[in-house]
């Protein structure tokens, strides 16, 4: 009997093997953002759009970016050639096919740094889509400025996770850029809210300095023009911050160290880490930190994260966080807008998941062109982003959705949140961002973040309340003047009847004593209008303890 249950298991271990990560994509597409038709194709542009900006702004140049979409087949409505141009800094030949055609391979997953991209996987997810789609490879055109041009076709060997280069050719010609041709098929494309043009749309509002050329499948040309000429600080790479380690992050970190000794290791490797800080540890430890880190075991890493948990540090440095930044959001979202009330607002920088530094910026728009038009009325519509990447989909699980839906905005003067002319705008920057799924849509439910979002919200929404209380005001003022001016009329009359005096004399005086009378209450309300300004976060019950807020930004407990 145990000889049978011996030969089943062979049996069954027969078809044990290991399975590439691009094999695992393949199978798993949905994890890569492609899932469902409209996604699919606004995924692929996500994904070129976003490798050219970060590309450009690291190296320093005002992106030029430009989007085409063809339809290919009169018969097979869902079959599309996607260009995309950009006048980037290039790609040297070298790094061409694992840039296409290698998954996790890239520039920015082993870098602390705020980039729109972060696996490693995005535009290979685009070779990946294309082949398994149509069975073509695609086309990279490429140049670093150099004079030389590298036209290479290549597809993904996905058993092996490395590019197959199908052929390559080189040219001299002084240009720079890198240009992208790819098919696709069972995709669709329209002009709804989740489709390619307001992806790109939404990407020119957040990032003015960037210029977008798209022309859809009918010909139809638009050009979103640059707002600014300011090119972003080119992104800034951090140390890791000692509050976010665990203990399988420091005993990998230091089997690669040049550090000769566990203190000069903590020191040179983390952020807000100084000798005193290192001499803090050691009273925590019970061994010494001049041993080689090489040699720590995991018992002495778990000793030093102990430590680590019992001492207060400073915050993480914020220099490697770029915001859009209060001017260009209000010149580029909501002079499109065209609102009737606005307000910006950046909040100071915080840290979540222990030690990951970020900021939150929001804008809210009212009246105008705010919001999404339905019909005859409005609903309100709320703009996600993630290093100023718009984010179209899976909302109903995203954190800034969650927050933005946790607001009370009735206590704000907005008693229909969700059928009001109301644009919320909120782009969440950070080093890494903690997406949902490698499809970047989604930003998970982070405590530290929600509470900042919902900080943001609050502060803004009394920002509109102090305005939807005045226009009230007003309104209420104007319809008390048309009253007495209305009655006004036939108290003139009156007072002319009895008094045997000049009516139009009379009903002159009438009318300067009500317009002098309402400007008198104009003043007054404008004056307990500002001190009401000043109460209001003490007031509302719900605004956050600005002490606690104050100690979070300079340490981390």
């Amino acid at each position: 009997m145990s000889s049978n249950r011996e030969k089943h298991a062979d049996e069954l271990f027969k078809e044990f093997r290991e399975t590439s990560i691009t094999e695992f994509f393949r199978k798993n597409r949905a994890h890569l953002g492609y899932s469902g038709k409209l996604r699919s194709l606004t995924t692929v542009v996500h994904e070129i759009v976003t490798n050219a900006l970060d590309a450009c702004e690291e190296a320093g140049i005002l992106p030029e970016i430009q989007i085409r979409i063809d339809a290919l087949n009169s018969l097979n409505s869902e079959h599309y050639r996607v260009f995309g141009a950009d006048n980037g800094p290039g790609i040297p030949l070298k790094h061409i096919s694992d840039v296409f055609g290698k998954m996790l391979a890239g520039t920015k997953f082993h870098r602390n740094v705020q980039l729109r991209g972060q696996q490693g996987i995005g535009v290979a997810g685009v070779t990946l889509f294309s082949q398994i789609t149509t069975g073509k490879p695609i086309k990279v055109r490429t140049s670093t400025g150099n004079g030389k041009v590298y036209e290479v076709e290549l597809m993904i060997d996905i058993t092996k996770n490395r590019a197959d280069i199908l052929s390559k050719k080189e040219y001299s010609q002084y240009w720079r850029g890198t240009e992208l041709d790819i098919e696709i098929k069972g995709v669709k494309f329209n002009l709804s809210e989740r489709g390619p043009f307001e992806y790109l749309r939404r990407t020119a509002i957040a990032n003015p300095h960037a210029r977008i050329i798209f022309i859809d499948p009918d010909g139809r040309k638009t050009v979103f023009e640059r707002s600014s000429e300011k090119i972003p600080k080119p992104p800034t790479a951090i140390r890791v911050h000692p509050k976010g380690l665990e203990v399988d992050d420091l005993i990998n970190m230091s089997k690669v160290t040049k550090a000769r000794k566990v203190s000069s290791f903590l020191v040179s490797t983390f952020s807000r880490m100084s000798n005193a800080k290192a001499r803090e540890i050691q009273k925590h430890v019970s061994f010494d930190l001049n041993k080689n880190p090489r040699k720590l075991t995991w018992a002495e890493c778990e000793e030093i994260i102990n430590a680590i948990d019992k001492i207060k540090f400073l915050a993480p440095p914020t220099e490697g966080l770029e915001a859009i930044g209060e001017e260009q959001i209000r010149n580029a979202v909501l002079n499109i807008l065209d609102p009737e009330f606005e307000a910006v607002l950046t909040r100071p920088p915080k840290v979540h998941s222990g030690g990951i530094p970020f900021l939150v910026e929001v804008a809210i728009a009212y009246g105008g062109h705010a919001g999404r038009s339905i019909g005859d009325g409005s609903k309100c519509e709320i703009m996600r982003f993630g290093n100023k990447a718009p984010l179209l989909f899976d909302a109903g699980g995203c954190a800034i959705t969650k927050a933005v839906n946790s607001v009370e905005w009735k206590r704000y003067g907005i008693r229909d949140f969700e059928n009001s002319p109301i644009t919320v705008f909120v782009n969440l920057v950070s080093t890494h961002i903690p997406y949902t799924s490698a499809g970047k849509q989604s930003v998970a439910e982070d405590r530290d973040i929600l509470k900042e979002i919902r900080f943001a919200l609050m502060e803004v929404g009394r920002k509109f309340q102090v305005y939807h209380s005045r226009r009230r005001r007003a309104l209420e003022r104007e319809a008390r003047k048309q009253i007495l001016l209305k009655y006004s009329i036939e108290l003139a009359s009156g007072l002319a009847k009895l008094t045997n005096k000049n009516e139009d004399k009379i009903l002159k005086e009438l009318q300067n004593l009500i317009e002098e009378r309402i400007r008198g209450l104009e003043i007054e309300e404008a004056e307990e209008g500002i001190a009401g300004e000043e109460l209001e976060p003490a007031l509302e019950g719900e605004s956050e303890d600005n002490t606690e807020a104050h100690r979070e930004t300079e340490e981390v407990e």
